[in-house]
């Protein structure tokens, strides 16, 4: 690392800039305060649109001022200043409806209302251009900004020394990710002070000469001092494109490395066995592997029987098939005398997987010997969980230390200190996006040569996420559904604008049931005591939007409390099935639903992956505008399972122009996973495409967004993949390298390891 990127920032900008820089952006060094590049870039003859501004979110706009009016205020002395801003199109608006004395609500401007405030009254006076930045609120259908900072165009404070009035006109002004307190002007003036002050050419460059000459790439002292102060747009689009690269080129060679070291390890090889238990259960299939399984399974046989250890990603659409695939696997792995753990996130899948896979392997899912056909033609199918008790827990514990249990389920207790294994051979772990590598590696360190790694999703990924987020995996796709999954029919039931489809639910819900179906409801919370159950990371609201969303929600036991009273729900066995139970309570729900003897299934989330009820054919997700695209799709593929056609319900009720409700549609309109993980990264907020959320904080992406360059990753991928080839350690580059450690700090790593 230079001295120049790790210096203090005080030595450069001050003690009293530093900190106020450090207080409110955390940042210390002059190359962390570089790095922190502006979000958008202005001119001064583009005018915010207002009408696209988030509500509730600190905003940056430029608008012009059309009114200013000042009055007294009622309960306590002094004075509120109203100014009204537009966009132009919105002072054109006013104009129609009869000039600046207007108070209604009109498209391209915003009320902002002062308290007490003589600066503003002095300075926002009609035709004046400025800055205003603060949090939007909608109030009756108006938006508005109270107090908010503001600075005036009309003096240049953005010009950079320049007289030029032209230069200075298509001067761009950069806007900063700003704070509520930290306005983003006055982070500029902060950051050009640094760019004056700092060696910028002492900077470290990660990238390779021979790359930045081939790419025609700026020197990264220029680029720096551009993307902060650029005099045209082209300034900082170079600049950009510079930055852009490095960032995906440090995040690639990471994962390349991660590659090459797992390539590198020794792993004990478990060739297939022609005679042993595959041999058995693929002889005795009662159904046609597609032809993606057959492919995808001899690619996991061919990478099986090698000395290094299988480093794959499975991905494939809701009962595409993954779980016979991998099952595939497991059992040449017990044919070569080793054992496989598949790590489920909820006790619900983990029981599911067992019962499911006992029932696949038939007679040869028996107690026992390891070793497949070598010992009684059977492999023992164990399954571990905490809620277990006792005495059961001690014996799958047992079983599975002594080899006796050739297949091991379970959850998280899996990952318990007092587990072990004989030779576990090959790890599985289902829905990726539930675990991080950290939770891998626990169960990998129980093995006594690093096994093999089958990770699954059944979210769909697209290639650019894959090649990002899980850049250290090969990959994997089933995309192609077997035979005898029936279509699912998914309808948008918007009670704002049909409130009496409230009762048709019910009605068709009987309507399945009478047919000898069986009905799934799911609610995004249990009780009126939670804040719903939504997965961290969607493309849901979140739950503490105003307007309509401050309605109650609908909760498992209200639901169930209202379905004991639905005329038309009258005598239909119904059981609710949520996390808060205990397991007992839940494994009998589970399998009264799953024996036909419940009717309908009142459920949060925890029906989301795994559950295969065959006979259930009607899904009703309530308010599900709670819940994001790939939530919503899982649920969906619940039914439709057995043969059977299935429908999905999506109730919600927004009005038809809330933005929440595209989420619906979008859903409704197509089955495809991959087109709707597509919609659902272009509907996510900036900095949350790669799951920033779920640590709390911005996304740990600055410039590089999966979505829209997927060409630049690819090439990346590229040169790192061959830079790690010619120099594994990168001695030859170390500046690189200290890219690579500073990007991986503890609060990023969490960047790699998420799902």
């Amino acid at each position: 690392m230079s001295a120049e990127s790790g210096l203090p920032l005080e030595r450069r900008i001050g003690k009293k800039s530093a900190a106020v820089m450090e207080k409110h952006l955390g940042i210390t060094t002059v190359e962390g305060l570089l790095g922190y590049f502006p979000r958008r870039y202005m001119t001064r003859a583009e005018l915010t649109p207002i009408a696209g501004i988030p509500r509730d979110e600190e905003v940056t706009l430029l608008a012009r001022v059309v009114s200013s009016t000042t009055r007294s205020m009622r309960a306590r002395r002094g004075t509120i200043t109203d100014i009204v801003i537009s966009d132009d199109d919105g002072a054109q608006g006013l104009r129609l409806v009869g000039g600046q004395d207007y108070h209604g609500t009109v498209p391209g401007t915003l009320k902002i209302s002062f308290f007490n405030a003589y600066k503003a009254k002095a300075e926002l006076v009609p035709g004046q251009r400025a800055l205003f930045s603060g949090k939007v609120t909608s109030f009756n259908g108006a938006l508005g900004l109270t107090n908010p900072d503001f600075v005036l165009l009309d003096n240049d404070p953005f010009a950079n020394g320049s007289k030029d009035p032209e230069k200075i006109a298509a001067m761009p002004i950069p806007v900063y990710p700003a704070t509520a307190k930290l306005p983003t002007w006055k982070i500029q003036a902060v950051i050009s002070t640094l760019v004056e002050t700092a060696d910028l050419e002492a900077l470290p460059d990660p990238v390779p000469r021979l790359v930045a000459r081939r790419e025609g790439f700026l020197s990264i002292a220029e680029a720096y001092r551009l993307i902060h102060q650029p005099e045209t747009g082209a300034d900082w689009k170079r600049a950009q494109e510079r930055f852009r690269y490095q960032e995906a080129l440090v995040l690639q060679t990471s994962l390349a490395r991660r590659r090459a070291a797992v390539a590198a390890e020794e792993a004990t090889a478990r060739k297939p066995d022609p005679a042993g238990l595959l041999a058995a259960f693929d002889a005795d299939l009662p159904f046609t592997l597609t032809a993606g399984q057959v492919d995808v399974g001899e690619t996991l046989a061919a990478e099986l029987a090698l000395n290094h250890p299988m480093n794959r990603l499975l991905q494939g659409e809701v009962g595409s098939g993954k779980t016979v695939v991998a099952l595939r696997a497991m059992l040449q792995v017990v044919d070569a005398g080793g054992q496989a753990a598949l790590l489920a996130p909820t006790e619900v899948l983990a029981a599911q997987h067992y019962d499911s896979i006992r029932r696949t392997l038939g007679p040869l899912a028996a107690d026992g010997l390891l070793g497949g056909l070598g010992g009684s033609g059977s492999v023992q199918v164990t399954l571990l969980t905490g809620s277990m008790s006792g005495p059961a827990r001690k014996q799958a514990m047992l079983d599975a230390a002594a080899g006796t249990a050739g297949i091991v389920i379970g959850t998280h207790a899996l990952l318990s200190d007092n587990v072990s294994f004989y030779d576990l051979g090959l790890i599985v772990v289902d829905e990726q996006h539930r675990f991080g590598v950290e939770q891998r590696d626990v169960l990998r360190a129980k093995a006594r040569k690093p096994p093999h790694l089958l990770v699954m999703t059944a979210t769909p990924i697209p290639r650019t996420v894959a090649m990002t987020v899980f850049g250290d995996l090969e990959t994997s796709t089933l995309d192609e559904l077997p035979k005898g999954r029936a279509p699912i029919t998914t309808h948008l039931v918007g009670l704002s604008e049909n409130p009496a489809w409230a009762g048709r639910i019910w009605a068709r819900a009987r309507e399945e049931i009478d047919a000898g179906h069986q009905v799934y409801v799911v609610c995004p919370k249990i009780g009126t005591d939670d804040d719903g159950d939504f997965s961290p990371g969607e493309s849901g609201p979140p739950p503490d939007e105003a307007g309509p969303d401050a309605r109650e929600l609908a909760s498992v036991t209200a639901v169930v409390e209202h379905l004991l009273t639905e005329p038309a729900l009258a005598g239909i066995a119904l059981a609710p099935l949520h996390g808060r139970q205990d397991p007992d309570t839940k494994r009998a729900a589970m399998a009264g639903f799953t024996a036909n003897e419940t009717k309908l299934l009142v459920s949060t989330t925890v029906i989301e992956v795994g559950v295969d009820v065959h006979n259930a054919t009607l899904m009703v997700i309530l308010d599900a505008d709670r819940f994001g695209i790939s939530q919503l799709h899982q649920l969906r593929g619940r039914v439709g399972r057995g043969g059977l056609p299935g429908t999905c319900l999506l109730v919600t009720a927004l009005e038809p122009d809330h933005p929440s409700r595209r989420r619906l549609e979008a859903v409704a309109a197509t089955t495809d996973g991959f087109v709707l993980s597509q919609e659902d990264l272009k509907l996510r907020r900036e900095g949350d495409i790669l799951g920033a959320s779920q640590s709390g904080g911005r996304s740990t992406l600055k410039l590089l967004r999966v979505i829209d360059h997927g060409d630049l990753i690819a090439q990346a991928r590229g040169d790192a993949q061959r830079l790690v080839n010619m120099d594994p350690g990168l001695a030859h580059h170390p500046e690189l390298a200290q890219a690579i450690d500073k990007y991986l700090n503890p609060e990023k790593e969490a960047f790699l390891e998420r799902g």
